[in-house]
């Protein structure tokens, strides 16, 4: 088949289980490979990397030459947004989480983190067949973020409906392409920013220690964020904040069981697992792909692409690349200079990583001593529609 029709194979359900034999075609057939839509798909890490930190690629798809309808009115969070615009919303939203002005927030959440991973471990029992996804990667990370945020426990299933309609709308490929996914997802959208901002409101100078009330009770006014920005980038942080990590968490207990070794080495040298968790970002990572839209002409590797046009940089591609890592397609948690990029780089590198790290890391510790004996019952188990955010929807295991 031609290397023009890549993107579309990539983004083929049927290719979800294993994209990347896929991917390694696309390495094969050049740095930029035009597709037949007329976008360019980049698949190996130098270049992945140098067009994330060049200043002339945007992130925001009313960049391209022609953006999606659905696109040109909307304002995008800031994920989405080139600087100077999307520094100060970043920077705004990341001062009740980060350094330099909440520096202990994340750190201060592994002990609560652990007790929880311990907690949902306890449906691990001999003899019981588990959903993976279901009883404990989908509950942690939305039991974190909604905590995080403060939102009440009893609204999270309002939140998974909304989120799925929202993380549906933001495929690449044609599947992802469709009014009336668009339409689910704007309704979506307002439904779920109209019920932040209420919740906002309530905290307005009656502060209750969490996110949200931060973001709205912020006394520097050069700082503090409008509604609508509250609104389009509370709703990134919490699909952001558990997503991913449902993915990663799932990946990485897929990956063990077909790896029994490795699986025995980390049970027995826990000391390992921070490394394991940057491996699995390498090598089975939950995000995929990035858009992103040159503003001028730019060279890639002797390739003109043209200003805005789309472009597709294949992280999961870039980080089995073997002109960067010994040996790609072997899952190595002892991995020396693993600069994966799984978390993306450049200004847009992933903000929560280290909330996902902490995760991920204390999930995975939680549920190796009860793997031993754990077997998958399908294999491949079925994955979600979504080809950017890779990872399967079930995962079925018997203990």
């Amino acid at each position: 088949m031609a290397s023009d029709t890549l993107l579309a194979r990539i983004t083929d359900y049927a290719n979800r289980p294993d994209p990347y034999p896929l991917y390694a075609e696309l390495r094969e057939a050049g740095p930029a490979v035009r597709q037949a839509d007329g976008s360019y798909l980049i698949g190996t890490y130098h270049e992945i990397v140098r067009l994330l930190h060049d200043p002339r690629m945007s992130a925001d798809p009313r960049s391209r030459t022609a953006p999606a309808p659905c696109t040109v009115n909307q304002q995008p969070p800031f994920l989405r947004l080139d600087d100077p615009e999307h520094h100060r919303l970043r920077n705004s939203t990341m001062r009740p989480f980060g350094p330099p002005h909440s520096p202990g927030r994340v750190d201060s959440m592994r002990g609560e983190i652990i007790q929880l991973t311990k907690e949902l471990a306890e449906v691990f029992q001999e003899g019981k067949q588990i959903d993976v996804v279901d009883d404990f990667a989908y509950p942690l990370p939305v039991t974190v973020i909604c905590r995080l945020l403060g939102i009440p426990h009893t609204d999270e299933q309002l939140f998974q409906d909304w989120t799925d309609m929202l993380v549906a709308s933001a495929d690449i490929g044609p599947e992802g392409d469709t009014a009336e996914r668009e339409q689910a997802a704007d309704q979506a959208r307002q439904e779920m920013g109209l019920y932040l901002l209420r919740l906002a409101e309530q905290r307005r100078g009656r502060p209750t220690g969490d996110m949200l009330s931060d973001l709205v009770n912020e006394p520097d006014p050069a700082v503090r964020l409008s509604e609508e920005d509250l609104a389009i980038n509370t709703i990134l942080l919490f699909i952001a904040g558990h997503e991913t990590t449902v993915n990663l968490i799932t990946n990485g207990v897929l990956t063990l069981l077909r790896q029994p070794d490795q699986l025995h080495r980390l049970r027995e040298d826990p000391g390992l697992l921070p490394r394991a968790v940057e491996e699995l970002l390498r090598y089975e990572p939950p995000v995929h792909m990035r858009e992103r839209v040159p503003l001028v002409d730019i060279d890639v590797a002797g390739t003109t692409i043209p200003g805005g046009t789309s472009v597709i940089l294949a992280l999961a591609s870039g980080s089995r690349d073997p002109m960067r890592f010994s040996e790609p397609d072997r899952f190595d948690p002892t991995r020396p200079d693993n600069q994966h990029v799984g978390f993306g780089s450049g200004i847009h590198l992933c903000f929560g990583a280290p909330l996902a790290r902490i995760e991920a890391e204390a999930a995975l510790g939680a549920l190796i001593p009860h793997l031993s004996t754990a077997h998958l019952v399908q294999d491949p188990p079925p994955y979600r529609q979504n080809a950017m955010l890779r990872g399967p929807r079930h995962l079925p295991i018997q203990l």
